[in-house]
């Protein structure tokens, strides 16, 4: 997983909206805490955001209430949140952080694979918006609020 970080941090791509809002999101698989395998489309119709994070990251774990309270508010309307960790943490130890954080959506750790198709970025954390129709919207490197989760989710949920 070490290299997964490494890998994570020699990737880079601009933090800005793609220009035409017609980037189509690359298909991707992961494997969340809970065994579930998930793709891009298993979010097809929905609003994904991406969040590329770490627990060791202090920003990161500032911004994690404001995912789980717009998750909570936003998801019957349509918004998903997939959170790729770069942790080198056991799956089992992240799993009960997790927990105990209270994360209300669906986890994993980041693969090489996942972060070399979707380019977050060389910092986290970082965030990706695929609209329903699987095009990336928008990047952001930095920490993001609820506010800004809400706005983008009512910008590309059309």
């Amino acid at each position: 997983m070490a290299a997964v970080g490494a890998f994570f941090m020699a990737v880079g791509c601009t933090p800005t909206r793609s220009q035409d809002g017609n980037e189509p999101a690359p298909d991707f698989t992961v494997t969340d805490l809970s065994g579930r395998t998930l793709s891009l489309a298993d979010f097809k119709g929905k609003v994904l955001v991406v969040n590329f994070w770490a627990t060791w990251c202090p920003p990161c774990r500032e911004e994690i209430p404001d995912f789980i309270a717009a998750y909570k508010e936003l998801r019957p309307r349509g918004l998903e949140i997939l959170g790729l960790s770069v942790d080198t943490l056991p799956p089992k130890e992240l799993r009960e952080w997790v927990e105990t954080v209270g994360v209300n959506y669906p986890v994993a750790l980041a693969t090489r694979e996942v972060v070399a198709a979707l380019r977050p970025g060389g910092f986290v954390p970082s965030t990706i918006i695929i609209d329903a129709k699987g095009r990336i919207r928008y990047r952001n490197v930095g920490a993001m609020d609820r506010e800004a989760l809400a706005r983008l989710f009512r910008e590309f949920s059309d």
